[in-house]
């Protein structure tokens, strides 16, 4: 990152933070599986076994060993928001207070029914989670984030998309989670998952213990195709024989620079735009509401309970 030196915190743009953000976040995860290759390997036989005959997309090609397959996390590969099971776990763990969950749950709960993102309800977000991790190890977060998925977050993962992921692993390709989640819960259930690896926000640590501070910007929109394009550039990958999957309209940018784009679970923006470029289109969602809406059925439901809970709590905090 010392190449990036140059660019000062208060002079940086948006451009230069998604850079450096996507710079940030694919070299931790070439880290991370570098780490992982070898007990990954040790462990390969104990794999639970995928099934017979999983939901195949119209490729990969068998072989390819210059093409990957790039997948965003929530409402793509697992039902609703990582952070925000994270963020459960951390609450069940005392980490924070209930008036905090009760904000975190409005925030969730307004970012799935308006199924846009408000720029100071994103920025809340982020500066909750990072105050909360502040003065904490890093090892002591991935021990609790290992606990966290087992609990919330194993039983949410789409069988289809997890399917479409096996087929590029079948095919020897490298498959990565890309994802604005904080890089340790993503590298965590990319190795769960059988995953080579994981892009994701990365939080600065000093000596094995958080900040509070982030390098660069979370990994979010353009950012995202800045990480892609850094670790497709490090693994000397063809994007044009790639593919990239997400659910979201915000992920356009790293749909784009791929060969083989696919809409999984699309929100409505997203599932316009798929079918005016002809891109490829998964839907693993149940309920015909949910899939006018954009949302899952499940991820509704918890969006309308969590609302609920929080408009609770802040009345009674008026009061």
């Amino acid at each position: 990152m010392a190449a990036l030196g140059w660019i000062t915190p208060r002079r940086r743009s948006a451009t230069a933070r998604s850079v450096l953000a996507g710079e940030a976040a694919a070299e931790a995860a070439r880290k991370s599986a570098q780490e992982n290759a070898e007990e990954t390997g040790a462990q390969a036989e104990q794999r639970p076994p995928v099934p017979e005959k999983p939901a195949e997309p119209e490729f990969p090609v068998v072989g390819d060993v210059r093409a990957a397959a790039f997948f965003d996390l929530d409402n793509t590969v697992m039902q609703g928001a990582a952070l925000f099971h994270f963020g459960r776990g951390l609450y069940k763990r005392h980490f924070f207070q209930k008036r905090e969950l009760a904000r975190f749950a409005w925030q969730q709960a307004w970012f799935r029914l308006a199924g846009v993102e408000d720029p100071e309800h994103m920025q809340d977000a982020r500066d909750s989670a990072l105050s909360i991790v502040k003065g904490h190890r890093v090892s002591e977060l991935m021990s609790i984030g290992e606990e966290i998925y087992d609990e919330y977050m194993a039983e949410r993962i789409w069988p289809g998309t997890r399917a479409l992921a096996q087929a590029h692993l079948d095919a020897g390709q490298k498959v990565w989670l890309v994802t604005a989640a904080p890089v340790e819960t993503a590298t965590i259930i990319a190795r769960r998952l059988g995953l080579t690896g994981a892009l994701g926000t990365v939080a600065e640590s000093v000596g094995g213990v958080y900040t509070g501070k982030l390098v660069g910007e979370p990994l979010h929109g353009p950012a995202k195709a800045e990480a892609v394009r850094a670790l497709a550039a490090a693994e000397g990958l063809d994007l044009s024989r790639c593919a990239a999957y997400s659910d979201s309209a915000n992920d356009i940018p790293m749909l784009s620079i791929v060969g083989y784009p696919y809409a999984v679970n699309p929100d409505s923006r997203l599932r316009k735009h798929a079918r005016e470029r002809g891109w490829r289109l998964r839907d693993y969602r149940t309920g015909r509401k949910a899939a006018k809406v954009g949302i899952p059925a499940a991820a509704a439901a918890g969006a309308l309970a969590g609302g609920a809970a929080a408009a609770v709590a802040l009345h009674r905090r008026r009061r």
